[in-house]
């Protein structure tokens, strides 16, 4: 019989990434991450998209296209408000993704060009979104995307009003690399499903985000800093954490379904964590990060995983905490829709079988013979 939750059970053939478990390993069309961290996020884009690194003209043209995707039309636009007024960051996300549909260029062509084009406008967008809705909630002016901006730095100049650092906008696009695919997760299989019955992008697209949305998938990296901020400081960590432990409690950011070893994204950004850090000037979260880590190591001999150096390298960046899971998403989105395509290229719906545990074949009674 299957495991549950689908363990161990190949839902998809797919040339976009693959995982070794035992090993501790991530490629992406073929491409071990840690040879792509010194890429960029638009290469990246690319990449998932076309199955290869692209050359200087064509990283030149999907740059451009992507810059030139970025401003969100007037319908979403006026739909922000009430966003803002009546949902959460995920929520939102789910909902203006939603609406992107309605006002698409392309309409409701389903071709693979016009695809493709969804899907670079919505790997544009995200950062616009998620921006704008920040702003708007803090009463603040809306800062429209800047075209000389790469796509990581571009997200911190909409969100907080001035050019970021270089340094810290290459850590930022270090993480979007990171974040970006990570074959049949819970969401990429939602989204894979979804187009596999012929939904459109932004259908799949919102599938995805609705999943993610859920507790056990996304906002780990938003648990793990909320931890970090209630225990305030490094000489409390090991007897919060092991008290927690004690009790039975889920650390969030460690252990993986896959990974059977340390997951690669965070061998990375524990790095990244610690500079981010030394150059704000305030190295306390690697620190407790860096002792939450050993704590659970020994305690329970569990890795962290993407999540939990995720959430330090973030605040450091002066990033809201209910904005980590977006963010995350507006990496993901990069995959996801690499994985929405391919399903439409050699698609066959998904309709898997269930195993039936309920009481065995009944009669029917009626009604006034029931006791």
């Amino acid at each position: 019989m299957p495991g549950k939750g689908l363990e161990d059970i190949i839902a998809a053939e797919t040339s976009v990434s693959d995982i070794d478990g035992k090993l501790g390993r991530l490629f992406y069309v073929g491409y071990d991450i840690h040879e792509l961290v010194n890429s960029t996020f638009e290469e990246i884009v690319y990449l998932l998209h076309n199955l290869e690194l692209p050359t200087k003209q064509q990283l030149e043209e999907i740059t451009e296209q992507l810059t030139n995707e970025r401003e969100l039309d007037s319908f979403v636009e006026g739909l922000m408000p009430t966003m803002v007024e009546q949902t959460s960051p995920m929520s939102m996300l789910r909902t203006t993704v939603s609406a992107m549909s309605a006002h698409d260029p392309d309409g409701w062509d389903q071709s693979s060009d016009a695809n493709y084009r969804k899907a670079m406008r919505l790997i544009a967008r995200f950062p616009t979104v998620i921006a704008y809705f920040n702003r708007l909630r803090n009463n603040e002016r809306v800062v429209k995307p800047n075209p000389k901006l790469s796509h990581a730095a571009n997200l911190l100049w909409m969100l907080n009003d001035r050019e970021p650092e270089e340094e810290i906008a290459r850590i930022l696009d270090i993480c979007l690399v990171l974040h970006a695919d990570h074959t049949m997760n819970a969401s990429t299989f939602a989204a894979r499903v979804a187009a596999s019955t012929l939904a459109d992008i932004h259908s799949a697209t919102t599938a995805a985000i609705a999943t993610l949305k859920g507790p056990l998938h996304g906002g780990a990296n938003e648990a793990v800093m909320k931890i970090l901020l209630d225990i305030g400081s490094i000489d409390r960590v090991e007897e919060v954490i092991k008290a927690k432990l004690g009790a039975k409690e889920k650390i969030m950011g460690f252990g993986h379904r896959v990974y059977k070893t340390e997951d690669p994204r965070a061998t990375h950004l524990r790095e990244l964590s610690e500079r981010i850090g030394e150059m704000v000037g305030d190295t306390r979260w690697y620190e407790m990060s860096r002792k939450m880590e050993e704590v659970v190591m020994e305690e329970k001999g569990l890795y962290p995983n993407v999540d939990f150096y995720a959430a330090s390298v973030y605040y450091s960046m002066g990033i809201p905490v209910d904005l980590f899971t977006p963010i995350f998403a507006a990496s993901r989105v990069a995959g996801w829709t690499a994985h929405i395509r391919e399903q439409y290229a050699d698609n066959r719906l998904i309709r898997p079988e269930s195993a039936y545990v309920g009481p065995p074949h009944r009669s029917y009674v009626p009604i006034d013979q029931r006791g």
